[in-house]
């Protein structure tokens, strides 16, 4: 998944007028069938997607995929000019915050009882259903979680914490130690001010981070939030306000661990392999810290994204299978294996599970011990909530720098978020 989520005010304004007469997809001179499918990622994903493309079209040969692939930076920007000039691909890739955003116009079509979901768990599934329509299936699934190089950790002289039971005091003063026993030069953890993480903080506390069409979160989990930040800022666990800003901003190939300079981080499950490859270390995933007495954890499984497919194309059928061959056939979850996830169907999962590289199989094992412990997947948030996460890093960077008390960044922030819902 990225990082760098920024276009959601084009794709609120671009949705907002959606005046689509035009149909996606067409047909070639030869009566061919011709699917447009958009996408984003690496060059690596796009490479992996090719080849299944190729081994559909091959099983399909009425069928041509047509790709449309950008990086994330300019994913959503370029889909919702497509779809409010009416160009909406007949395939289109989009994560859970967007989902409703595209729903309610009626961007997108039910998929029920038009792509085999049997073997995807129940929970997961939901996740990509709006107002009790499947409008979009989830491609595989991670946990967003706690990144640690152990190495690093017993460089430093310290221990790895028993994560079944540490808190957030002993992870702040686990990162302060670390950065001290080796004069800064491996600073303790790298800062992370994904909604992922406060969603976490948020359900230790009792409290879900979307209530209704309302925030669920109070002014004092948000400046308990905060507090863990600064203390970490203070106590040099992690760089200073500034850096750990532009850390955030940057994905996992330009993280601490990518430069050897971090021993802890905060990733989804599925970027364990890029975070390796990137450092060259063998790094583990641990659970996330535990305010003490919480009734539960807070982790849980979400979607890395969905397909869905768009309610004007001239080929719905052909799109069902398309993304139906994505989601169930073994052999393209051979090709594509943990890229968008662990595989969502457990019956491909199964099939690659021996395939899968050692940082997967890691992950995997990582997932299978914690699941009894997770909270159900999260519903899609409400309409408009896809720039929730702009107004977040707003206020916590007024925070961070000083410039507004938590008290007042926590009122207006809560007051700000309720208005764009609502709206």
């Amino acid at each position: 998944m990225g990082s760098g989520k920024k276009m959601w005010t084009a794709v609120l304004l671009a949705t907002a007028v959606l005046p689509i007469t035009a149909a996606c997809g067409g047909e070639g001179a030869s009566g061919e069938i011709k699917l447009r499918f958009s996408y984003w990622g690496s060059a690596a994903r796009q490479q992996m997607t090719q080849e299944v493309i190729k081994r559909f079209e091959a099983k399909n040969p009425n069928i041509d995929i047509e790709e449309e692939f950008t990086d994330f930076g300019s994913y959503y920007e370029t889909l919702a000019t497509k779809v409010a000039g009416g160009e909406a691909p007949d395939v289109i890739t989009l994560e859970i915050r967007g989902l409703r955003e595209y729903a309610d116009r009626g961007t997108l079509t039910d998929l029920a009882s038009k792509v085999n979901t049997a073997d995807i768990d129940g929970k997961v599934l939901a996740t990509g259903a709006v107002d009790g329509k499947q409008y979009a299936i989830p491609t595989g699934v991670n946990a967003w979680s706690l990144v640690v190089d152990p190495k690093a950790i017993k460089d430093a002289g310290q221990q790895l914490p028993d994560d079944t039971a540490w808190t957030w005091e002993q992870y702040v003063d686990l990162a302060a130690k670390i950065t001290a026993r080796t004069g800064g030069k491996v600073y303790g953890t790298q800062q992370s001010f994904n909604p992922a993480f406060l969603q976490i903080f948020a359900a230790q506390r009792g409290e879900s981070f979307y209530k209704g069409n309302k925030i669920g979160i109070s002014p004092s989990t948000l400046k308990a939030w905060w507090a863990v930040h600064r203390k970490l800022i203070n106590t040099k666990g992690s760089p200073d306000a500034a850096k750990s800003v532009e850390l955030g901003a940057l994905g996992e190939d330009r993280s601490l661990f990518a430069t050897g300079t971090g021993a802890m981080g905060m990733w989804w499950s599925n970027q364990l392999g890029a975070i390796a490859k990137k450092s060259g270390k063998n790094v583990d995933l641990l659970r996330m810290p535990k305010l003490p007495g919480a009734a539960t954890g807070g982790m849980f499984l979400q979607p890395a994204m969905f397909y869905t497919a768009s309610s004007k194309s001239a080929h719905a059928a052909e799109a069902a299978k398309f993304i139906d061959f994505m989601i169930n056939d073994p052999e393209a979850g051979q090709v594509i294996l943990s890229d968008r996830g662990l595989p969502a169907s457990s019956k491909v999962l199964a099939a690659v599970r021996d395939k899968l590289p050692e940082s997967d199989k890691k992950t995997l094992a990582f997932l299978d011990e914690i699941k009894g412990e997770l909270t159900d997947a999260p519903a899609a948030p409400p309409k408009h909530a896809s720039a929730i996460e702009t107004i977040l890093k707003r206020y916590t960077n007024e925070v961070l720098f000083l410039r507004m008390s938590p008290d007042d960044a926590a009122q207006k922030l809560i007051t700000e978020a309720n208005a764009l819902i609502a709206g």
